[in-house]
């Protein structure tokens, strides 16, 4: 099998449309039928629910939880939680997998524990790699995506998408069975 590859020179958003049409190919193309999308305030996940409108295709956006930035606060849109959910996506707002109790542990304490290592490791090979090993699973975790399936992952650094990887899903409870079947798009940096 050969595969090209898309290497952008830095991370953040200005690679998000190429990695959308790099998404959609897959789905329409290659035959992938969940994908999973990370989303802060919903304009990465509306535009790729809207892109597999009507396509057979299960999108799911991934969100930050409820008080990730500041207490209370939920950071997608109501305006994007109407256009993913018009355009047939779900939606998972959760707790991000690498960043929950043993964050503020580690904080409190000063130490270093075994989902901080994970993060820290997976962000060796970039950001959005680590957050589309996150995504995968906690959409697995919610039901959303069935584990053992082909998913495609789109996940960035900061702001809109710069990574798309082929994953194989698992639930979180199953880490070790997760896999990274494809890197498809990544920053270089």
């Amino acid at each position: 099998m050969q595969r090209t590859v898309d290497y952008f020179e830095s991370p953040g958003p200005g690679a998000t449309d190429r990695c959308l049409e790099i998404m959609k190919r897959a789905a329409l193309d290659e035959g992938v039928k969940h994908i999973v999308v990370a989303t802060t305030a919903g304009d990465t996940g509306a535009a790729a629910a809207e892109a597999l409108a009507g396509k057979g295709v299960n999108v799911v956006a991934v969100t930050h939880s409820a008080g990730f930035k500041a207490p209370n606060d939920i950071e997608l849109t109501e305006e994007n939680r109407g256009r993913i959910l018009r355009a047939g996506g779900k939606i998972y707002t959760g707790t991000i997998l690498t960043h929950s109790i043993e964050t503020s542990l580690a904080t409190q304490f000063q130490g270093v524990f075994p989902t901080t290592l994970i993060a820290l490791t997976l962000r060796r090979l970039g950001q959005g790699i680590k957050v589309v090993c996150e995504i995968t699973m906690e959409a697995c975790d919610a039901g959303l995506i069935p584990e053992g399936a082909e998913t495609l992952a789109v996940a960035g650094t900061g702001r809109g998408a710069d990574t798309v990887c082929i994953m194989r899903s698992a639930a979180s409870k199953r880490f070790l069975e997760l896999k990274a079947l494809e890197i498809l798009a990544k920053p270089r940096e």
